[in-house]
């Protein structure tokens, strides 16, 4: 047998190990995750989703915000009235008057694809409805607590993922600019529903032309191969901020396979056997401005005809 045959058998035993000890390191992360969002997650989220639900049933109205008039004073009215109710509800225990006495008005408000209401306990719970595509998808809830109107709110309970950085943006925003804090967390689940549907959506529609897809809980890097063409296609996106939600970096390589009649290399050395992976610059491109689904589908459009001119050029160097 020819030493280069050897070699190029030996990487191939040793990266079907690797990938034998990755999958099981991801089937492995993915119970984890699993254990990690059920149980007490999902029982903080069925007691909140009662109370956010008993609040709209409650409500008198319903009042729509423009950005414009979502503001500190505006905000500072809310804290206000939660604080009010609690003390009406206090002072009726002292003198022994019924508390549950109705709320002159109990008003909720909506800006944008937020509701925010005023709940018992002089607590302000924040319920954010996200969508994709136009339709909608999970809703979530923060609940925000001050011991009085002077001092500034806390996040006492959420429903937001545990990967999400809540509480850096709680420690950065929250006292210093309480509505850059609601709002930018509105921004990052959507952009979060915004990324993980679009891997979803790729699955349900291609999940046949893909061998494997990993991603990060935050699905803000994201890999996956592509196994059903002339060569072995990986792609690789990134997310520098967990806002974006088209990738910021992408790296998309192809392996020519082994079997496949038209292998480049650049020596006839050893080395020569490892086939020499090139870029599709027109799919990294393509990733970078277009949705995740929107992306591939150009990708494999174009894949046979990039592969074509790439090996036509190398075949005549």
């Amino acid at each position: 047998m020819a030493p280069t045959e050897t070699y190029a058998r030996d990487d191939d035993a040793k990266l079907e190990a690797t990938r034998a000890r990755l999958s099981n390191i991801l089937r492995r992360h993915e119970d984890l995750k699993e254990r990690l969002s059920r149980d007490s997650d999902k029982l903080i989220f069925e007691r909140l989703q009662k109370e956010f639900e008993a609040a709209r049933a409650a409500q008198t109205e319903e009042i729509s915000i423009d950005d414009d008039e979502w503001n500190d004073g505006l905000l500072a009215t809310i804290r206000e009235k939660v604080h009010m109710e609690a003390d009406r509800k206090a002072m009726a225990n002292q003198v022994n008057v019924p508390a549950d006495l109705p709320f002159q008005s109990r008003t909720t408000y909506r800006i944008r694809n937020k509701v925010i209401y005023c709940l018992d306990g002089a607590r302000i719970g924040i319920q954010y409805e996200t969508f994709f595509a136009g339709e909608p998808c999970e809703i979530f809830h923060c609940v925000l607590e001050s011991k009085s109107f002077l001092e500034k709110m806390i996040v006492i309970e959420h429903t937001l993922p545990f990967f999400l950085p809540i509480r850096e943006l709680e420690s950065d925003l929250l006292s210093s600019n309480s509505i850059k804090f609601i709002d930018h967390l509105e921004e990052i689940l959507q952009a979060y529903i915004d990324r993980r549907e679009q891997v979803r959506l790729i699955k349900e529609l291609y999940g046949n032309q893909i061998g494997e897809l990993f991603h990060s809980l935050p699905y803000n890097m994201i890999e996956f191969v592509l196994e059903d063409f002339e060569c072995k296609v990986t792609i690789s996106i990134r997310y520098s901020d967990l806002l974006q939600t088209l990738p910021s970096q992408a790296r998309v390589l192809a392996w020519p396979l082994r079997s496949a009649k038209r292998i480049s290399t650049r020596s006839s050395s050893a080395s020569a056997a490892q086939p020499v992976p090139f870029h599709l610059s027109y799919a990294e491109e393509a990733l970078k401005t277009l949705c995740l689904p929107e992306a591939y589908a150009d990708i494999v459009l174009e894949l046979p005809h990039a592969l074509k001119r790439i090996f036509s050029s190398r075949d005549s160097d």
